[in-house]
């Protein structure tokens, strides 16, 4: 006998304005267990300490996580000069102290270095693999990595305010994997003074901002309840990037099976990734060729 899964087959996107000093784990386990859902995830961790826009998948959504992940992002942070840390924040513990403070000029000079396509080395505290152990595992052992740099596109990096000499307000949009911690602690080095990440908040990601974001107290508020629903995006907010057709009533019943199905347009590439919906929602992503969608993922709606 099949087993049964528990929760609600709820689908769709909560957009949670993460509150500092709580995990993306845990908000997304906060976020399940509110909406009863069998399944969800998220589109992209932020660090215990940073605020702003974490995008909580639930049921089906989980399926277009990859779509939102590779989507541009946008963060304001604040690098305080003077000194870095263990972590390359003000969580970490500080590792050297310097006086020199750069001046309004000096930061506008540095900052096309770290525009454009970069190479970025992640910070010892993060994420990144090494030799199947996380990063941050081995920083907290005391273990100092040689961690590989990594390709970052950077769209925007600019100065939007300077607080007093020890600080700088910068906004950034970046691709998948950037790391903030990294582009505070490499232009504080470029400037001969050091630096570090003082606050960091994400103003949006791809299709989400925190203008429709809510609040952990907002959902905490309204959990299992029926009206917490009002909080749940449509699953295709996760298809914003990719060009849409609509499947006929017969392609709609061959792709739900996983088969190629006919759709609907014109104006598209042969093997365009596009995303189909028939009667107003969505069925599948996948490849056109020649008038027919060939699934690559099927939605259960």
């Amino acid at each position: 006998m099949a087993r049964t899964k528990k929760g609600r087959p709820v689908s769709g996107w909560v957009i949670v304005d993460k509150p500092a000093g709580i995990g993306s784990t845990t908000v997304v386990n906060k976020v399940k267990w509110a909406f009863q859902a069998q399944k969800a995830g998220h589109a992209g961790t932020l660090d215990p300490d940073a605020t702003g826009v974490l995008a909580v998948a639930l049921g089906e959504a989980t399926k277009t996580v990859p779509y939102v992940t590779d989507a541009l992002k946008c963060y304001a942070f604040r690098v305080t000069f003077g000194a870095s840390t263990t972590t390359d924040d003000a969580a970490g513990t500080v590792t050297e102290s310097r006086s020199e403070r750069p001046t309004d000029e000096q930061i506008a000079m540095a900052l096309p270095a770290f525009r454009g396509q970069i190479q970025q080395v992640p910070p010892q505290f993060s994420a990144v693999k090494v030799d199947g152990e996380r990063a941050y595992d081995l920083a907290r052992e005391g273990e100092v990595m040689d961690l590989a740099p990594r390709a970052l596109w950077v769209e925007r990096l600019e100065m939007i305010a300077r607080p007093d000499p020890d600080h700088v307000d910068l906004e950034m949009v970046c691709g998948k994997g950037g790391y903030v911690r990294a582009i505070a602690r490499d232009l504080g080095q470029a400037l001969g003074c050091l630096g570090h990440v003082a606050w960091l908040r994400r103003e949006w990601s791809g299709p989400f901002s925190t203008e429709d974001a809510v609040t952990l107290e907002e959902i905490e508020a309204l959990a299992r309840t029926e009206e917490i629903d009002r909080f749940l995006g449509p699953l295709d907010l996760g298809l914003h990037d990719l060009p849409h057709v609509m499947a006929t009533a017969e392609g709609a019943a061959r792709l739900r099976n996983g088969n190629p199905g006919m759709v609907l347009t014109s104006g598209i590439d042969w093997g365009t990734t596009v995303w189909a919906s028939f009667d107003g929602k969505p069925v599948a992503v996948g490849q056109y060729q020649a008038g027919e969608l060939h699934p690559t993922r099927v939605f259960n709606l």
